[in-house]
């Protein structure tokens, strides 16, 4: 449904896709990534907690973001330059300005048992330091509720176009920041993401550098 509606209103727009794949180059000045099911493990197992998510690139930027959680009814919405909306009504992020007060999410890439780049000691280190961290386990509304302020800040690593497009395009609409680890500029293709409400962002970037990675746990594999 949502391939027909994009392809009939926007025919020359390329659009790369989780679940159908590339239309058009992906180097086009206008790709929509779209990922219609994010969170299908929670999905398979009736854990309310999934999303269908939209995001327009536009010059490789995400710009223009839609993400709607049919369990919640919540529909969050955001372009640069426009603000961003939860159900029509106006969102912003958070104001927490140190680690210590934050409550903090993550995800695990679906390699994090033979990589030693995962993240399993970032997680240890953050939730002792700060107030928690979660794993819910759909990017795009991990994105949606740091633009919201429910949370204050996200990263991720292991990550495809589809999953963060249309979030990352929300939580800067929203008054955040999105970069890499480092803050350099964000690459939706590196896979690696850091987004926060902005007044942490440092003091979360230099914590997440400092870390030190542990090696795979081979002894825990199934």
């Amino acid at each position: 449904v949502i391939l027909e509606v994009l392809r009939q209103h926007f025919p020359e727009h390329s659009i790369l896709a989780e679940e159908s794949g590339q239309y058009g180059a992906t180097d086009a000045k206008y790709l929509w990534a779209i990922d219609p099911l994010d969170g299908t493990t929670n999905y398979a197992h009736q854990y309310p907690f999934s999303a269908a998510s939209i995001g327009l690139l536009i010059d490789g930027v995400p710009t223009v973001g839609a993400i709607y959680d049919p369990f919640h009814r919540e529909l969050f919405s955001g372009a640069l330059g426009l603000g961003a909306t939860c159900n029509d009504k106006p969102i912003h992020v958070s104001s927490v300005a140190k680690l210590a007060q934050s409550l903090l999410v993550t995800g695990f890439a679906y390699d994090r048992r033979e990589t030693a780049d995962n993240n399993y000691q970032e997680f240890c280190y953050l939730t002792h330091v700060t107030q928690g961290v979660r794993r819910a386990g759909a990017a795009s509304i991990d994105l949606a509720y740091v633009a919201c302020g429910r949370l204050d800040g996200y990263w991720e690593r292991g990550l495809s176009p589809w999953d963060l497009a249309a979030g990352v395009a929300i939580v800067e609409a929203a008054g955040g920041i999105v970069t890499a680890y480092d803050r350099t500029p964000f690459d939706i293709r590196s896979g690696r993401i850091l987004a926060t409400n902005d007044r942490l962002h440092e003091e979360l970037s230099q914590t997440l550098l400092h870390v030190a990675q542990i090696e795979p746990w081979s002894w825990l594999k199934p």
